[in-house]
């Protein structure tokens, strides 16, 4: 069982065979699968739990409606290991509350009809049978509190959520890895071997595998190795409304791909959240800003295609609105960076997502195979040197924040 704990002089590991950077669910899971694989693995967070930054910032979902080949390669088995997680992490009835209450990206647009149904066609391409196009009526007819306007809608009943907490804590217990809290990576140093170290506020860890989880902080921990890291943070907010009666709580996650927002239930109210594609980049932070008047913003659209939010609104009182902010981090083609780093030998990346909790299974897994050799460096589409190599495959997938 995985080890988590403030070390002191004592416990400090002096070595370790592998050092992941960055606590979220996304460095838990290389962790774990790392260990895994029989290094002997430690993991450094400087804040005083585990997926306590962006991870929890998530509104926790999954699914596979993706149409770029390599986040979809990604998802596909994330989502397997979710939905098998208890065998997974070797915990028998361990539960992570998963719930396949499905994704629905919905149009209201006539334009995009046909880019909606080639999205599916797309998913099919790409092993993912099981999504659907709707017709405005068909989406109705199945959801009531649709708009009138809508004309077209993608549907997978087995995408949906599940405790993001609960996974990344079951991640920990299940693997043999020793995940140091309140330590905060200073440095990263080389030899003439390349990676020899990770030097902390509390000491250093000999090793020659560093793994950059830092999320947010991923560009940050590439300056340390001497790389400038193609990484843009980038703020999203989040809000939580109180329970409503008028909130269906049997509804799946509903994605406006006309105006980039989303809301799905939970407990008797609901997460909103707009994808403003104008907010900035900006610096790496711990703690956030929220906009005072961001729900309102987002009630207005969403109410433009689900109208039961109007009567939400009308009721909804300032103690009823939970706003929180935390950051996705783009790259150049929106589609993270994972493996090794040529410029820095045993350095590797497993960063720059705006979907890191449905893919964290998956990419922890993909990393721990090209530590260990199983794994051919150019099997691996998501590769640093893509950019330099000119492999890139743009995304095109709704919802992910940048055009």
């Amino acid at each position: 069982m995985g080890k988590v704990f403030i070390p002191n002089a004592e416990t400090f590991p002096q070595t370790a065979d592998a050092v992941v950077i960055g606590g979220g669910i996304v460095g838990v899971a290389t962790a774990f699968w790392l260990s895994r694989a029989g290094l002997d693995t430690v993991l450094v967070e400087m804040r005083d739990g585990l997926s306590t930054l962006t991870t929890a910032e998530s509104i926790e979902s999954f699914r596979l409606q993706f149409t770029e080949p390599a986040m979809s390669a990604l998802a596909q088995p994330s989502v397997e290991m979710f939905e098998n997680f208890a065998d997974v992490v070797g915990i028998p009835g361990y539960d992570i509350a998963i719930r396949h209450q499905g994704y629905l990206f919905i149009a209201d647009d006539p334009d995009l009809v046909e880019p909606v149904r080639a999205a599916v066609d797309k998913h099919h391409s790409l092993g993912v049978t099981d999504s659907e196009f709707l017709t405005g009526e068909e989406a109705r007819d199945r959801f009531p509190f649709l708009s009138e306007s809508i004309v077209a809608a993608t549907f997978r009943q087995r995408d949906g959520w599940f405790s993001c907490h609960e996974t990344t804590q079951g991640f920990a217990k299940g693997s043999d890895a020793r995940f140091m809290l309140r330590t905060k990576a200073t440095d990263v140093l080389q030899d003439v071997q390349g990676i020899c170290g990770v030097e902390t506020d509390r000491g250093t860890i000999a090793t020659r595998v560093v793994v950059n989880a830092a999320g947010p902080f991923a560009g940050v921990v590439g300056r340390m190795a001497g790389l400038d890291l193609p990484l843009e943070p980038v703020r999203r907010q989040k809000a939580f409304i109180s329970q409503k009666p008028q909130i269906p709580q049997d509804a799946p996650l509903v994605m406006d791909v006309v105006r980039d927002t989303y809301w799905r239930p939970e407990v008797g109210g609901a997460y909103i959240a707009w994808v403003n594609p104008d907010e900035p980049v900006s610096e790496p932070a711990e703690d956030l800003p929220t906009d005072r008047y961001r729900a309102a913003i987002v009630l207005e659209k969403l109410i433009q295609v689900c109208p039961f939010w109007e009567d939400v609104a009308m009721g909804l009182k300032k103690a009823d609105v939970h706003p929180s902010a935390g950051q996705y981090v783009y790259t150049p083609d929106n589609q993270p960076l994972i493996g090794p780093v040529a410029e820095a030998p045993g350095f590797y990346l497993n960063c720059g997502y705006w979907a890191g909790v449905m893919l964290s299974a998956g990419s922890g897994k993909w990393v721990s195979d090209l530590v260990a050799g199983s794994m051919d460096p150019q099997d691996n589409p998501l590769r640093f040197s893509r950019y330099e190599e000119g492999i890139v495959v743009e995304g095109d997938s709704f919802l992910r924040g940048r055009h």
